[in-house]
């Protein structure tokens, strides 16, 4: 081979790679352009139509009012404060709920799951709370806690509770047996075993509990608020529609929504940090 032949080889592998890096940007463009739409392209596309179907007059504005116009309705209302105190009302109600709910149903799930004379002279009246609703219960602890702030929290830690400690004490069973076997024949003491074996082998279940939960939370949470209540986001959804201020009423109806996803992803975020080991964690 010539020296020329060598040259014009070069020169083209470089000709041909600056071509490459210069394509680099666009194919990254191209493929996260791709992967959004494949995410995201359906809730977009209805939200396309929604918005085209009520500005054209496809349906009623006055009833589905435009998304542009609920995004106004949401904007204004979060930078005139007037929705921030009902969304502060309400965080504080379903997280003080949510989490008596947490230090009851963890650690009675966790003894349930191993002692099984626990879950054997509990598990009748659990299972007989568990099938009748919270919500047909409500008017049980109105009476009993009066229409103050301790008949809607305990409603929603009612309802919260039982997710919260089925998964748990499911969790407890569903560790693997021949671990509990290797750990026992090394000598490991009980609290040991709970500790380094049970409590890890619970701890992915317990999240499904978790995640349970916390949509169980937000769900009383709106029917709580809309009976004798005059604050927060379920009462402002009832208000909106009650004075025929649909836009509120949807932009309250949004708030909730994102509630819902940030306290899923936090705690889908939190259970693939603790749970690194565990592939179905991802």
């Amino acid at each position: 081979m010539t020296l020329q032949h060598i040259e014009k080889t070069v020169g083209i592998g470089r000709h041909e790679g600056g071509s490459g890096t210069g394509m680099e940007p666009l194919h990254l463009l191209t493929r996260t352009s791709a992967r959004i739409l494949s995410r995201y392209g359906v809730l977009l596309g209805f939200l396309v139509f929604w918005q085209v179907a009520a500005s054209s007059g496809w349906v009623n504005s006055a009833v589905l009012p435009p998304v542009d116009t609920i995004v106004a309705a949401l904007w204004n209302g979060l930078i005139g404060g007037s929705l921030l105190g009902d969304i502060a009302i309400s965080l504080q109600r379903a997280g003080l709920a949510f989490a008596a709910a947490v230090v009851v149903a963890i650690p009675l799930g966790l003894v349930m799951g191993q002692a099984r004379a626990v879950e054997t002279a509990l598990d009748p009246i659990l299972q007989l709370f568990r099938q009748t609703s919270a919500l047909a219960l409500y008017p049980v602890f109105i009476l009993l806690l009066g229409l103050g702030e301790a008949s809607k929290v305990f409603v929603i830690f009612w309802a919260t509770l039982f997710p919260l400690l089925l998964n748990t004490i499911s969790g407890v069973k569903e560790v693997d047996p021949k671990l509990l076997e290797m750990a026992r024949a090394y000598g490991a003491r009980r609290l040991t075993i709970f500790r380094r074996v049970v409590l890890p082998g619970a701890v992915p279940s317990i999240f499904v509990g978790l995640r349970l939960g916390a949509t169980t939370a937000l769900l009383l949470l709106i029917a709580s608020e809309m009976i004798g209540a005059n604050k927060g986001i379920g009462f402002q959804v009832m208000n909106a529609q009650y004075n025929f201020q649909i836009p509120l009423m949807f932009a309250a109806i949004v708030i909730l929504a994102a509630l819902g996803l940030i306290a899923n992803q936090v705690l889908v975020v939190l259970q693939r940090r603790l749970c690194r080991w565990n592939v179905s964690a991802g």
